[in-house]
């Protein structure tokens, strides 16, 4: 499983301008295609679900060419696609299975719909019972009220009321109203039941506005859509930037300081997701707004839990629950039994990745209540994204209280691509020096040296190496056993207090550092199993202020972002020097040329393995100390960090 490892944050400041928003993107495209004439869109939002849309209108016949600067030409059907048979698969995109079956039912065609297999579980039944009562012609090919779908040309009952359940999903709402100007007559939708999700409405009504076809209603209850609508070009159509990701930025700035300003949408927008900030502003963070922008800063006195009906904020309101994480208080979300039928069941997979940071956690079919823990947990397994781009983005901002890994982190490709490419540019990890050389060149003692001077956190890592082979010796399991190995380095009970070193809660400094536990550690490091299982726990020692972590891969693998990294070495002859001095102070006994010795095959092992191979990166400054004491060796480290921080 892929997977990614967030460093903890702590802080985060700047400006994100927002991709546009998918659910704005998929209609603007489905209407681009229905209509007369030529429409330029810009500002599509480039993603996963786009692109199924796109791939699908293609193949239906929709003229689609793609010009400089993003800019995309779509040669409107008018209402009619030329490709009158084929099998439309579309992923897992809701906006665009949901829309895109309307459409067809009512498109005088023979079409199959399918997804993948999350899509054949999400609910479609009440669309598909609307779309009949107009005279669509709809057969399940598995399960009854769910994808795949065979459709046939529909015999159109003119004058009729459809009756559609507004409580699972508002996506249902949509397809019908976006595809009832196909029909040519009047008709009218009444909603059975509370219309969840209304923003959404708002943005279908807004766009088929944009597209010369308005909906009378009457509240939420009541639509007509009349009769000779028919969608027309607006020309040039911009698509808004995506108030629900904007949430997450938004989130960002409330937590880690701030001021964090997103672009693209404002105080005008069409979307209901901005009153996100809303939310956030009930917590107590700092809001400001303009005309296509908002703003969040941190309140002075911290965050507060809040009780709220999400209803207007159905997508949005996710963020809000590892927002929750940094309030004070229980946060309480209601009215969001949407989220139980969305690319995964969101309310259960936020309940159990939320406990694993260590949150109290109770759940309902329509509500969530998080209740915060000071300190939260670094789960070894990593946060689970269930194939959901949301999850994987609101899971993010738990970065500010610890080093997170997430799994499957392609899948935010649904909707922002490159979420944790713009994560990183608007927030400061926990500043590493990292410090990497061959044995005895003595970076260990200029690293911990240098943490004291800046009263940052130590990393040995080396000592995790040696408690691994230690361990695995004392188990039985020899050191070139890859599997068994890493299966003991994954389960290592190792715990670092001050000066002491404990393995299964055993004072173990002395026993690891002896010549045949500095061979075994080498071994055990050269196995590719072994660095990935201490890969994850190495990056739990990054924790504010700062760290200092010395090594074989501190800067190449481990902290590649270490905002100084530094390569100590020393001649093999001066090295082997200081390890006899070390052991003849300690009363051990020892002869020059077997230390020599050993010290050249370590120096081959560690640089000619295949994994994180020990060598200078290229970003890394070069610190030979053959010719230095240590203090002037910390002196030169310190005043490379001081000048990377300034």
């Amino acid at each position: 499983m892929e997977f990614l490892d967030l460093p903890p944050l702590v802080s985060a400041r700047g400006t994100v301008r927002l991709p546009g928003s998918k659910s704005i993107s998929n209609r603007v495209l489905l209407l681009s295609a229905l209509a007369d004439g030529v429409t330029e869109v810009r500002d599509l939002l480039a993603s996963d679900d786009t692109h199924v849309m796109l791939e699908a209108l293609k193949q239906l016949g929709v003229g689609i060419r793609h010009e400089a600067d993003g800019v995309l030409r779509v040669t409107g059907v008018g209402g009619f696609f030329p490709v009158k048979t084929g099998d439309i698969f579309l992923g897992n995109a809701g906006t665009a299975v949901r829309s895109l079956t309307a459409a067809l039912a009512m498109a005088g065609g023979q079409y199959k719909v399918s997804g993948v297999p999350r899509m054949h579980e999400r609910p479609i039944g009440d669309l598909v019972d609307g779309l009949r009562q107009l005279g669509a012609d709809i057969t399940y090919l598995g399960n009854d009220g769910f994808p795949p779908l065979q459709l046939k040309p529909a015999q159109i009952r003119p004058g009729g009321v459809v009756k559609v359940r507004g409580d699972v999903s508002s996506q249902f709402l949509t397809g019908l109203l976006m595809a009832l100007p196909l029909t040519g007559v009047e008709t009218t939708v009444e909603v059975v039941g509370e219309l969840i999700s209304k923003p959404y409405i708002e943005i279908t009504l807004a766009t088929m506005a944009r597209f010369g076809v308005t909906v009378a209603r009457e509240g939420w209850q009541r639509f007509v859509v009349p009769a000779g609508s028919r969608y027309r070009s607006p020309g040039t159509i911009y698509v808004e930037g995506d108030a629900s990701s904007a949430s997450y930025f938004l989130a960002l700035g409330a937590i880690g300081g701030g001021p964090v300003r997103v672009e693209g949408v404002g105080r005008d927008s069409i979307q209901g997701d901005v009153r996100f900030a809303e939310a956030l502003a009930q917590m107590g963070a700092v809001i400001e707004m303009g005309d296509n922008w908002i703003e969040a800063k941190a309140p002075a006195g911290g965050l507060r839990g809040i009780t709220l009906d999400c209803n207007h904020i159905p997508d949005a309101a996710m963020t809000l629950a590892t927002t929750a994480l940094f309030a004070a208080g229980p946060t309480i979300l209601t009215n969001i039994a949407s989220w139980r039928v969305k690319e995964t069941d969101r309310i259960a997979a936020m309940a159990k990745e939320l406990r694993k940071l260590g949150a109290e956690v109770e759940e309902g079919a329509d509500m969530i209540r998080v209740t915060p823990v000071k300190t939260l947990k670094s789960p070894p397994e990593g946060i689970d994204t269930y194939d959901d781009h949301r999850v994987a983005m609101c899971f993010s901002l738990a970065a500010f209280g610890t080093a997170l890994r997430i799994n499957d982190p392609k899948c935010v490709a649904k909707t922002f691509p490159d979420y944790f490419d713009r994560l990183a540019t608007v927030t400061e990890a926990v500043p590493v020096i990292a410090i990497d050389g061959p044995s005895a060149s003595g970076k260990g003692t200029v690293a911990a040296r240098v943490a004291a001077a800046l009263g940052w956190h130590y990393l040995d890592s080396g000592a995790l190496y040696r408690l691994t082979a230690l361990a695995a010796k004392r188990a039985g399991v020899a050191w070139d056993d890859e599997p068994r190995v890493a299966a003991v380095a994954a389960k290592l009970d190792v715990e670092f207090a001050g000066e002491s070193i404990l393995l299964a809660g055993e004072e173990v400094g002395e026993a690891i550092r002896t010549e045949d536990m500095g061979t075994g550690a080498s071994k055990v490091a050269a196995l590719p199993a072994v660095r990935e299982a201490l890969l994850f726990r190495q990056r739990l020692f990054r924790r504010a202020p700062g760290l200092v972590g010395d090594g074989r891969d501190m800067g190449s693998v481990v902290f590649p972002d270490a905002r100084t990294k530094v390569f100590l070495t020393a001649s093999v002859e001066i090295r082997a020097e200081r390890r006899y001095k070390q052991l003849i102070a300690k009363g051990i006994a020892a002869t020059m040329a077997p230390i020599l010795q050993d010290l050249r095959e370590r120096d081959e092992r560690d640089s000619q393995r295949s994994v994180a191979p020990l060598r200078q990166s290229a970003d890394a400054e070069l610190l030979e100390t053959s010719a230095l004491t240590i203090d002037e060796a910390v002196a030169k480290v310190l005043g490379w960090a001081k000048a990377k921080a300034e």
